[in-house]
Order: C-alpha cells, then sequence, then structure tokens
C-alpha cells in the first residue's frame, strides 16, 4: 500500500474517532469497517494461530507450508498471523475464509496436513477430521454440516468479555481493533467524563482486580485519585510467574490494544501521566506485540500530549522483568522498575498514597485492564448483572493437567469448578478419576472431590482453603499423589523467596524439609532421622500457620496454602507416607516397592543386568527376587522386563 493511501486510511480512523459524522464520511468509513472485519472479502483470508502455544505445537511450520502452498497454486490470498484462541489442546490452528463464505477453523492442521485441507477447502470440500467450527456471521453463506464456534463445547458454556477478540483479529492492526469499537471508551471517557465519574463506574460495576488479591478496582482508584501529588503513576502488571499460568501473555499476544486503552482509562480516571507495563523478558512475542502497539497508539495521537485535544497526557514505558516470582508482588515490582532489587516493602503506606518513586500508583493486572473499556462502553450494571452478590463479571482461566482440552477459559463467576471440567475441559484424560484442582497457583490450594461442585467466587474458594489467585488452574487424576503437589509449590516457593523476611525464607525452607523427609526411603533414613521426621511431621501445621501470619508480604503469607489445603483434604495420603512408607497413587519414586512375580518371571537376568544397585537376586531360568533394602526405586527392571513379571506394591 501507498505512503498517501496508508495516511488516508490512517486518517478516517482518526477523524471516526474525534467524532467526525458527516453523510460521505460516515459511508466511506462504514466500508472500511465491513472490509476490516471481513465482511466483504476480494480474495481469500487465512488465519495462523500463532501465539506462543500455538507456535510450540508447530504453527511455524503450518505458516511455512501455508505459504508455500499459496506461492505454489499462485493462488492470492492475505495470511493473517493471530493470537491464541484459546483451545490450546486443538493446535496448531488454521481459519480460513473464502470470498461471501464464513470464517472455518481447522484444529491440528501441522505443516503435512496443510496441502489436503486448503486444496480441497478451495474446492468447496470440507476435511471433516480436521474441522473444528466455524464463525457465526448472518450476513455471510455458512458452511454445511459445520457447528459454529458459539455451539462448540470448549465455548459454549464460556461468557468472552477479556478474550472476545484473542485469536480472531490481527493483533498488529490498530485499524481493525477501532473498527470493532475499540478506543471509543477511551475517547469518550476524556473527553466527556470526569476522573471521578470513571471512578464511580468502575467501583459500581463491581470490578475486582485480577491480579490474585481481589481488591475492589475502583475502590483503589479512588484513593489514588484522592491523593495529591504533582505526579502520579500507572502499572500493568504482567509479571506472570505462576506455575501454568499463561493468562496474560495471551491477552498481551492476541489482543494488546485492549489492554492499552484500559490502561488510558485508568491513567486518566486517577490523573496519572506515565505508565509502566512490567511483563517478564520470557515473553519474547508479548513484548513484541505491545511495542508495536504503543508506537501505533502514538502514531494515531492516542498517547503523547493533550491527547484528541482533551488536554490529557500519557506516555506508556515497558520494563522487562528478569522473571523473579516474587516481583509480582506490588512493591517488589515498583522496587525493580525503580532500578533497586525487587523486595518487597512494609504497609502502609500503600501504593495508592506512596508507590512508585513515592507518588501516588495504581497497580492492576493485565486481566483486570483488558475488562475496562467493555464496562465504559455497556455500563456498570451491565457488567455487574454477571456473576454472584460478591464477586462480579468473568474470570480467565488457564486450564492445564490431566483433562482433554486444555487452554484459556472465560467463565462467569459463579460457575462450578465441575463444569469446568467436565463441561468445558471435557473431563479427565484417559477416563481417569478426577482426584483434585489446584487453584490459584503457589499461594492457592486443592479442591478435592467432595468440594468439585463449589463457585467460583472470591469469597466462596477461601472456605475450602484455596484463593482465585490469578487464574491458573491445574486438574489431577487418581494417579497424582497430593504430597508430592505440595512438595513441587514448596520447593517453588523455596526457590522463590526473596529471603526478606526469616518465616519465608527459613520457614518455607523447614516445611520443604519435613516433605522431603515423608517422600524419601526408609533405607536412606538413620534412627535419628526417623525421629526428626515425625517431630517436624507434628509441627508442620504449626509451622505454616506461623508463615501466614508473621511474613512481611503476600506472597509469603499465602506460601503454606498448597499444603495446609492438601493436609486439610488428603490428610490420609499423608498418614500412608508417614506411618506406612508407600505412595498411595505410586507416584512417590523412593517409596516404590518393585516386586516380581515368581509365576511369571522366566529367569531370562535381564532386569538383574539391568539393576544399578545389584538388588535383584536369582539363578538364570528360575524365577528372580528383589531385595527391598537394596532397591532404588529407579524403575529399570520394569522397563526392561518383556513379560510383564514386574510389578509395583
Amino acid at each position: 500500500m501507498c505512503q498517501n493511501c496508508i495516511k488516508e486510511k490512517k486518517d478516517i480512523f482518526v477523524d471516526h474517532l474525534n467524532g467526525r459524522n458527516d453523510e460521505a464520511f460516515v459511508k466511506e468509513y462504514n466500508n472500511q469497517v465491513e472490509i476490516l472485519k471481513r465482511n466483504k472479502l476480494q480474495k481469500p483470508v487465512i488465519f495462523i494461530g500463532a501465539g506462543t502455544c500455538g507456535l510450540g505445537a508447530g504453527a511455524g511450520k503450518t505458516l511455512e507450508a501455508t505459504k508455500k502452498f499459496i506461492s505454489d497454486n499462485r493462488i492470492d490470498a492475505e495470511i493473517i498471523e493471530v493470537g491464541c484462541i484459546g483451545l490450546c489442546a486443538a493446535e496448531p490452528l488454521m481459519d480460513v475464509q473464502l470470498p461471501g463464505k464464513t470464517r472455518i477453523s481447522f484444529q491440528e492442521v501441522t505443516g503435512n496436513k496443510v496441502n489436503y485441507i486448503l486444496s480441497n477447502l478451495f474446492k468447496g470440500i470440507v476435511d471433516t477430521d480436521s474441522v473444528l467450527c466455524q464463525f457465526r456471521n448472518d450476513s455471510l453463506e455458512s458452511w454445511k454440516n459445520v457447528v459454529y464456534l458459539d455451539e462448540h463445547p470448549f465455548f459454549a458454556p464460556q461468557r468472552r468479555i477479556v478474550l472476545k477478540s484473542c485469536g480472531i483479529i490481527n493483533p498488529v492492526s490498530i485499524e481493525e481493533y477501532i473498527a470493532h469499537g475499540g478506543y471509543k471508551a477511551f475517547i469518550n471517557t476524556i473527553k466527556t467524563r470526569t476522573s471521578a465519574d470513571t471512578c464511580d463506574i468502575i467501583e459500581k460495576s463491581g470490578l475486582r482486580g485480577r491480579g490474585g488479591g481481589g481488591f475492589p478496582t475502583g475502590l483503589k482508584w479512588k484513593l489514588a485519585l484522592k491523593a495529591e501529588s504533582d505526579q502520579k503513576y500507572l502499572i500493568c502488571n504482567a509479571d506472570e510467574g505462576d506455575p501454568g499460568a499463561f493468562m496474560d501473555r495471551a491477552v498481551i499476544e492476541g489482543d494488546p490494544h485492549r489492554v492499552l486503552e484500559g490502561m488510558g482509562i485508568a491513567a486518566y480516571a486517577i490523573g496519572a501521566s506515565k505508565a509502566y507495563v512490567y511483563i517478564r523478558a520470557e515473553y519474547p512475542l508479548a513484548i513484541e506485540r505491545l511495542k508495536i502497539a504503543i508506537a501505533q497508539a502514538k502514531e494515531y495521537g492516542l498517547l503523547g500530549y493533550n491527547i484528541f485535544d482533551s488536554g490529557f497526557n500519557l506516555e506508556i514505558i515497558i520494563k522487562q522483568g528478569a522473571g523473579a516470582f516474587v516481583c509480582g508482588e506490588e512493591t517488589a515490582l515498583m522496587n525493580s522498575i525503580e532500578g533497586r532489587r525487587g523486595m518487597p516493602k512494609p504497609r502502609p503506606p500503600y501504593p495508592a498514597q506512596s508507590g512508585l518513586f513515592g507518588k501516588p500508583t495504581v497497580i492492576n493486572n493485565v486481566e483486570t485492564y483488558a475488562n475496562v473499556a467493555e464496562i465504559i462502553n455497556n455500563g456498570s450494571e451491565w457488567y455487574s448483572s454477571v456473576g454472584t452478590k460478591t464477586s462480579k463479571g468473568t474470570k480467565v482461566f488457564a486450564l492445564s493437567g490431566k483433562i482433554n482440552l486444555t487452554g484459556l477459559i472465560e467463565i462467569p463467576m459463579g460457575t462450578t469448578i465441575n463444569d469446568i471440567i467436565f463441561k468445558i475441559g471435557g473431563g479427565i484424560r484417559n477416563n481417569k478419576k478426577f482426584k483434585a484442582a489446584q487453584i490459584g497457583g503457589p499461594s492457592g490450594g486443592c479442591i478435592n472431590t467432595e468440594n468439585i461442585n463449589i463457585e467460583i467466587d472470591y469469597e466462596t474458594l477461601k472456605t475450602v482453603g484455596a484463593i482465585m489467585g490469578s487464574g491458573g488452574l491445574v486438574i489431577m487424576d487418581e494417579d497424582t499423589c497430593m504430597v508430592d503437589i505440595a512438595k513441587f509449590f514448596m520447593h517453588f516457593i523455596q526457590n522463590e523467596s526473596c529471603g526478606k523476611c526469616i518465616p519465608c525464607r527459613e520457614g518455607t525452607r523447614r516445611m520443604l524439609e519435613i516433605l522431603e523427609a515423608i517422600t524419601r526411603r526408609r533405607s536412606t533414613e538413620k534412627e535419628s532421622e526417623t525421629l526428626e521426621r515425625f517431630k517436624g511431621v507434628m509441627a508442620l501445621e504449626n509451622l505454616a500457620k506461623v508463615i501466614k501470619d508473621t511474613s512481611l508480604c503476600g506472597l509469603g503469607q499465602t506460601a503454606p496454602n498448597p499444603v495446609l489445603s492438601t493436609l486439610r483434604w488428603f490428610r490420609d495420603e499423608y498418614e500412608a507416607h508417614i506411618f506406612d512408607r508407600t505412595c498411595p497413587a505410586k507416584a512417590c519414586k523412593d517409596l516404590l516397592n518393585y516386586v516380581i512375580s515368581e509365576d511369571i518371571c522366566t529367569g531370562c537376568t535381564l532386569c538383574a543386568t539391568k539393576c544399578p544397585t545389584k538388588a535383584i537376586m536369582g539363578s538364570r531360568k528360575s524365577p528372580h527376587y528383589i531385595i527391598p533394602d537394596k532397591c532404588i526405586g529407579c524403575g529399570n527392571c520394569m522397563e526392561v522386563c518383556r513379560f510383564g513379571a514386574v510389578s509395583i506394591q
């Protein structure tokens, strides 16, 4: 496209945001919108799900194969890389829209499948083995016998506000974002509302911080607005450090302008002229998309000085974090932005009074900001009508673990864990039994079968020892050892502790040592260690409570949650590890007891030759046996046995 055409197109969208509404202009603008929404196509468009998760599943090869197919067949088509639509289990995803037809999506499109799927589709034939769904559009001809996206079992129960455009729009096109209603809320806010009015709308909506704490967003903004200062700051916390969490990354990769628009509204609401996006350096694609979006927003006059003649100024800066988990805590995050070591500070004073560089500061996470424009456009009552009495709106979760359909989901508050697993997630993998759902990351807790019908709600989750957290939701089946899960999270917390306060630094280390002791093989334990193990176990709960009560920051105060919740709901597993020295789930390597069946063993001696500790005895062509005190549980014998004679008791 020539430079003059680009300038003309930009002017059209800027004039639209400025409120130009003469008949000729509106006609031209609506024509551009129809093109960008792809209701009027002159040539085919192929969309490749090229978010981080898609690329990890092989979308890069899918993209190259698509380009080759287009080139080899001399097809004039547009290829667009989009973010993740949420169904990670089906990646790589490829959507195709032909002129006059609805957009159709195909799943698990590896590079070697591209030619077959596209060559058939251009002939009007849909590959039924790969087709996933089609996008509803009443103005276009639909594909026969293809389910609509909003009817697909994974998407049907969801209510998409934050994720409504992820995986659908071009994330590096500000024009496409505006064509879908983008920046309308921002311009209307800075031109027609006061800062106080904006805070009121957010407060009445019931939006709570989606970073884990659940503090009322509007109230936080009001506190910062009332604080008197010559400079105020706004921060977007995109330092997503929980294991199994990838919500913020996907939102920024798939719809970065939605986050920037929410930040712009928030900055205006509190009177901030400078904002930071604190994002971990391990998210290169998200950082690249943010840089492009910020540059586009500046070019369109949506950032900078005197934005759209409103008198409002805003600069947004990207600050890359080094990946320290503790920097997800707001005071540690601010220390990091200031160039100091990321360590928490005592509160009060709270950031709304004295935050970044000692100035009033508001910190919210990506998901919180991604809700803001929709609330402004649709009203606080619209948003508060979704959810429960105390938890309004929707919540995005990264659904992972032993479940059939993994990915990003957005559900109304009040949805049950049971519905998430069996309606959206398609049930437990390999027809295994559900055992637990770990929610809230290292600071969260586990929900057992007894509580599977509990509703997603900030207060309700606390009644069973869990928290909402930022949105990690890991599903576990009958083969999962809950003691091992507690040990995993405690190991993570111990490694990520900043070390500033003794309860977190030393307390979590001691808790980890106790968990390691009860999962250790008896043969490696001395007499004194046996006594120490029992004493440690007896003190485990009290130690956890001391850490919760006395740690400096929220991360330390919630660090014992995985242990406390597993102790509460899976005490029998702890007792089996402590008293019987067995792991009921057969997951703790050191507690596995290997045996050889005399009826099946042929005496081939292969297991004996592969045993690193010479723990297997027996003559050739005679049944062998294992000496328990010598066995280290490596499992070599089971792997090499060709007759299935080795088993675990």
